[in-house]
């Protein structure tokens, strides 16, 4: 086999192993939408109670991203890649064998460390094993993947609800974990990044700051919104944050350098990234319950009925990733997440107790069609935002304030559900989530102001380009 042949089917194994671990970890994000009011049948609890089976999991992934992708770049990136599948494995056999709600949230807790080690380490192991030149159509394969698993999320999660049972929501992860193994110890290379200490301070600060505001988030509506325990969450947990960027300021290696944040094009697509997921996750959370619980759909029915919605970035992720290799990532991004905002919008001009899925099916296609033009870019525009031995610091940062976005998107909008309606009526579903679709296509909006900051594409082809390219070689990870 010739070297270059030998190097084409290294780069083909890279994106599957990788691109199918991503589609796990992406998939568990949504996956339990359509399954909650069976979940809730069979385990019991109360709404908040279905929040956090959707938020445990999406807040450990989100606080331990930065430090899963440190201890990558530290110890051997396909060494805790391999780590993290087995952890995220193991916990999904231990979510569909809880014996309660309380045993569920545990394991979906435990499953977020997984994915929070094996995310970022997806795109970084990616990065290493495609040439530069083929990068952006990689990314789009990627982002992709990542679109089928948002589209077949809530499909897959009503599918086997109805037809088998909730627990093989997480059942299905454990033959695809169990096969990606033995591939991915064989077929990925090894790298490395820049060794430094590990941010144990950081992590704490970040992960208590963060439980403490989704904490208060989801209690205020429950608990009142003056009550001790939700203002002890929220003004903790945003002066844990504080003391977060406090420490990312002065310390030597920090989790997450906050000079990265000085750039610009960092600056922008993490912001938008994050505003995108607040009103995109709460907006799915909220919808997928109202299509069963209101209009009185099956768990299937209601993962089909979303596809126009989620089932777009399977269609469209590829062509943005080409359309950004074109013209830049900027417009595509921005386009995208105004689209979205219309969809949401749209969405909730109509909504009604007795709305028509004709009527409804506009909003589902602008706003997957925002969201598709959304991911490929997004993910291209992130790694060229910083240099290639900081590749690993912005991935994990990236997904993680990707799924703080989730998390709090849902704490956010079901506590704009909750204040202004509910689920005792069809009418108080709508009251509630009306102002909720609201809230989140202001939140999009927000995120292509945000994507419209970006710097405009360089000569080169990245915003940053001038800057990484001279120092590409000499700060390249080892093994790569």
């Amino acid at each position: 086999m010739s070297q270059q042949a030998e190097r084409r089917g290294g780069v083909v194994w890279a994106l599957v192993v990788t691109s199918a671990a991503g589609f796990m970890a992406a998939l568990d994000n949504l996956v339990v939408t359509t399954a909650l009011p069976s979940i809730r049948k069979d385990l019991g609890g109360a709404l908040e109670d279905l929040e956090w089976t959707v938020s445990a999991y999406t807040l450990t992934f989100a606080v331990l991203l930065m430090f899963g992708a440190a201890l990558g770049d530290r110890f051997g990136r396909r060494w805790l890649f391999l780590m993290g599948l087995v952890i995220f494995t193991g916990a999904s056999a231990g979510a569909a064998l809880a014996p309660g709600i309380g045993g569920l949230i545990a394991a979906r807790a435990v499953q977020g460390v997984g994915a929070a080690i094996m995310m970022p380490l997806t795109l970084t192991l990616l990065t290493a094993a495609v040439p530069v030149a083929k990068r952006g159509m990689a990314y789009g394969i990627w982002g992709a993947v990542n679109g089928l698993a948002v589209a077949s999320g809530p499909l897959i999660g009503g599918s086997l609800t109805e037809h088998v049972s909730w627990q093989w929501i997480f059942w299905l992860n454990v033959p695809i974990g169990l096969a990606l193994l033995p591939l991915a110890r064989l077929r990925l290379a090894e790298s490395y990044g820049t060794g430094a200490p590990l941010d144990i301070v950081g992590t704490v600060l970040a992960s208590g700051g963060l439980f403490g505001i989704v904490y208060g988030l989801i209690r205020g509506n429950i608990d009142g919104w003056t009550s001790m325990p939700v203002l002890t969450g929220l003004f903790a947990g945003a002066a844990l944050l504080a003391g977060f960027i406090h420490h990312g300021i002065r310390n030597a290696n920090p989790m997450l350098p906050m000079r990265l944040f000085r750039s610009r094009a960092f600056s922008a697509i993490n912001a938008a990234s994050l505003l995108m997921f607040v009103g995109m996750f709460g907006s799915i959370f909220l919808l997928s319950q109202f299509l069963q619980g209101v209009l009185g759909y099956s768990p299937t029915e209601a993962g089909l009925r979303m596809l126009p919605w989620t089932g777009m970035p399977m269609l469209v992720s590829p062509i943005a990733g080409y359309l950004s290799g074109r013209i830049g990532g900027r417009p595509v991004v921005a386009a995208g997440l105004v689209l979205q905002a219309v969809g949401l919008g749209w969405f909730a001009t109509v909504v009604a107790t007795d709305v028509s899925y004709a009527a409804q099916l506009p909003a589902l296609i602008l706003s997957g069609i925002g969201m598709a033009l959304y991911f490929a870019p997004a993910a291209d525009l992130v790694m060229s935002s910083v240099r290639p031995s900081e590749q690993g610091i912005a991935s994990g940062a990236n997904n993680a304030l990707r799924e703080v976005g989730g998390a709090l998107g849902i704490a956010i909008l079901a506590s704009v559900f909750s204040g202004q309606g509910g689920w005792e009526s069809p009418q108080a579903a709508v009251d509630g989530l009306q102002p909720a679709l609201w809230a989140g296509a202001a939140v999009v909006a927000l995120a292509a102001v945000a994507a419209a900051l970006l710097p405009r594409r360089s000569a080169a082809g990245s915003p940053v380009a001038a800057a990484v390219e001279p120092a590409a070689e000499e700060r390249a990870p080892a093994g790569v």
